[in-house]
C-alpha cells in the first residue's frame, strides 16, 4: 500500500475531495468514525469543510432536533461527536472502563473536602441530579446547583501545587453521570462556538432498541470501523486512536479479516475485502480546523504531515489548524480579530494549489462572517498569524 494509495483513500473517505463531499451530517461523521468534539467549534469547522455547501442548521438539526448525532466521550477519553448507532459500541468498547476510576477520583476529592460518608452522599446527589434533568426536560449546570441542594459544593483540587484551584461539584456529577450514559450534552447555552451546554436524559436520545453488545464485540466492530476509514494502517495507530490496550486492539483485530501490508518499509493491516486501490480525486485543498479528526487520525504522521508538527502541533500533541493539498498538510491557518482567515503555507505546492488556498481561505472568511473562532490549544503557527 502506497503512500499516495492512502492519500487518495483519505480524500475520498474522509469527504475532502471536492467529489466526495455531502451535506449529510451522519454520513461526514461516519466517514471519519466520529467528529473531534472536545473544542464545540471544531465540529462544525470539520463538518463545513466536508459539505457541498457549508452550513451550521443541518449539523445542529442532526445533533439537536433530529438527535440523529450525539455528544460523547470515549476514545481516550476525549469527547466526541458520533453516529447515535454507534455510541452503544463507544460505551462497551471504551468508556465503561473509565467509569471505577473517575468514580474513586470524584469520592477521594469529596473526602478531602471532608463530605463524611461519600459514597451515600454522591449517589444521591446524581440521583437528585438525574431526576432534576427529566423532571425539566433539559437544564444546564448552573441551573441544576440551583435546583440540586449541595450540588454547587466547591472542591480543591491540586493542594499545594502550582494547579491548585477549585472545581464544583456539579461539574464532576455531571462528567460521572455522562459517562455512565445517564445524561448527555445537548444544545449550548449560546451559539455553536459555546461550551455550556444543557444536559438532558440519555433515554431521550437512544432508542430503546439499540442492542447493547458486550465489551469484546463493541472492540471488534470499533476496529473495523476504524480500519474502513483510516486503513491500512500499523496496529499502533489503531492502538492510539482507541485508546485501548495493545492486548485489546491484537485480541479485537482476531476477530477481523484482515491482510497484512507493506505501508512504505512498515508493517500494517487492512481489511481483507478493502485491498482494491482507489482511483486518485481531482486536485484538491481544504482547511481543516482544530483537532480535526482527520489529522489526528493517525499516531505516525510522517507520509502526510511531514516535518511539520512542531509548528502546527501544540507541546501535548494537539492538533492545530491546517491546510490540506492532495492528502498531505502543506501548512496552517487562523482567524484574525478582525475576522479575516489568513493562511501561511510551509512548503511551494504550486501556483494552482496556492491560488485554491488562497480562494478557500477567503470562501472561510465568508462564511464565518461575524463568528470568531479561537482553537482551545493554540499552536505556534497560530500565534504567529493572529499576533
Amino acid at each position: 500500500m502506497t503512500v499516495d494509495e492512502r492519500r487518495a483513500r483519505l480524500a475520498v473517505r474522509h469527504r475532502l475531495a471536492a467529489g466526495a463531499r455531502t451535506d449529510e451530517p451522519v454520513a461526514i461523521a461516519d466517514g471519519v468514525v466520529a467528529l473531534h468534539g472536545t473544542d464545540p467549534s471544531s465540529v462544525f469547522l470539520s463538518a463545513a469543510a466536508r459539505m457541498v455547501t457549508p452550513a451550521v442548521g443541518p449539523l445542529e438539526r442532526a445533533l439537536y432536533d433530529e438527535r440523529r448525532l450525539v455528544r460523547t466521550l470515549c476514545m481516550r477519553r476525549t469527547m466526541f461527536v458520533l453516529a447515535v448507532p454507534l455510541v452503544p459500541v463507544v460505551q462497551a468498547a471504551c468508556t465503561d472502563a473509565l467509569v471505577p476510576a473517575q468514580r474513586k477520583r470524584t469520592l477521594g476529592m469529596m473526602e478531602e473536602a471532608g463530605i463524611v460518608d461519600a459514597e451515600r452522599h454522591l449517589t444521591e446527589l446524581e440521583d437528585a441530579t438525574v431526576a432534576a434533568i427529566a423532571e425539566r426536560g433539559e437544564a444546564t449546570g448552573a441551573e441544576l446547583s440551583k435546583l440540586v441542594p449541595g450540588l454547587g459544593r466547591q472542591l480543591l483540587v491540586g493542594a499545594g501545587t502550582k494547579w491548585e484551584g477549585t472545581v464544583g461539584l456539579t461539574t464532576r456529577v455531571l462528567f460521572l453521570l455522562s459517562t455512565e450514559q445517564k445524561v448527555v450534552r445537548g444544545r449550548p447555552k449560546g451559539s455553536w462556538t459555546s461550551s455550556q451546554y444543557r444536559w438532558s436524559p440519555m433515554s431521550s436520545w437512544l432508542p430503546e432498541e439499540l442492542a447493547r453488545p458486550t465489551a469484546e464485540e463493541a472492540r471488534i466492530e470499533l476496529c473495523r470501523r476504524w480500519l474502513g476509514a483510516f486503513g491500512p494502517a500499523p496496529l499502533t495507530d489503531l492502538k492510539w486512536w482507541t485508546g485501548l490496550t495493545l492486548g485489546q486492539v491484537r485480541k479485537a483485530v482476531l476477530g477481523l479479516d484482515v491482510t497484512e501490508v507493506d505501508l512504505d518499509g512498515a508493517p500494517g493491516i487492512v481489511l481483507t475485502a478493502d485491498l482494491a486501490p482507489t482511483p486518485a480525486p481531482d486536485p484538491w485543498v481544504a482547511l481543516l480546523p482544530s483537532l480535526d479528526p482527520t489529522t489526528m487520525g493517525w499516531q505516525q504522521r510522517d507520509w502526510y504531515l511531514g516535518g511539520h508538527a512542531k509548528t502546527l502541533f501544540d507541546t501535548n500533541g494537539n492538533a492545530g489548524p491546517t491546510v490540506w493539498s492532495d492528502g498531505r498538510v502543506v501548512g496552517g491557518w487562523a482567524q484574525r480579530k478582525t475576522g479575516e482567515v489568513v493562511v501561511q503555507l510551509l512548503e511551494d505546492v504550486g501556483a494552482d494549489a496556492t491560488a485554491a488556498v488562497e480562494a478557500e481561505a477567503a470562501r472561510l472568511t465568508a462564511w464565518l462572517g461575524d463568528v470568531r473562532v479561537t482553537p482551545r490549544f493554540p499552536t505556534p503557527l497560530q500565534r504567529r498569524l493572529t499576533a
